[in-house]
């Protein structure tokens, strides 16, 4: 084999190597249930419709899990109190829906 092929096969390793953390940098972030409490939260974990939770002052967290957000809303309402405001990923719970999930 000349120098030629092997030079050629080592250049693009050394592209794809480079490219490699970008494709990986690129994904986006998980998505997550958040929640804004009437009141702190003591906890800084809590588990609620079978999700563990983040919470920090009245600010809770958890990643996505396919279940229904007025459903998840309602659970947390269970275990936490009254929910000002919740949101699952960029899809923020309607006025009606976050009436339903604290009434």
């Amino acid at each position: 084999m000349s120098l030629r092929p092997r030079f050629a096969i080592l250049a693009a390793m050394a592209v794809g190597l480079s490219l490699a953390p970008a494709a990986i940098s690129a994904q986006a972030p998980a998505a997550r249930f958040t929640a804004e409490l009437a009141a702190p939260v003591a906890d800084a974990r809590v588990v609620a419709g079978g999700i563990a939770w983040r919470c920090e002052g009245t600010t809770c967290s958890a990643p996505v899990n396919g279940t229904r957000p007025l459903r998840v809303c309602r659970e947390l309402n269970r275990k936490l109190g009254q929910v000002v405001s919740f949101s699952a990923g960029d899809a923020v719970l309607a006025e009606a829906d976050l009436a339903r999930c604290n009434g």
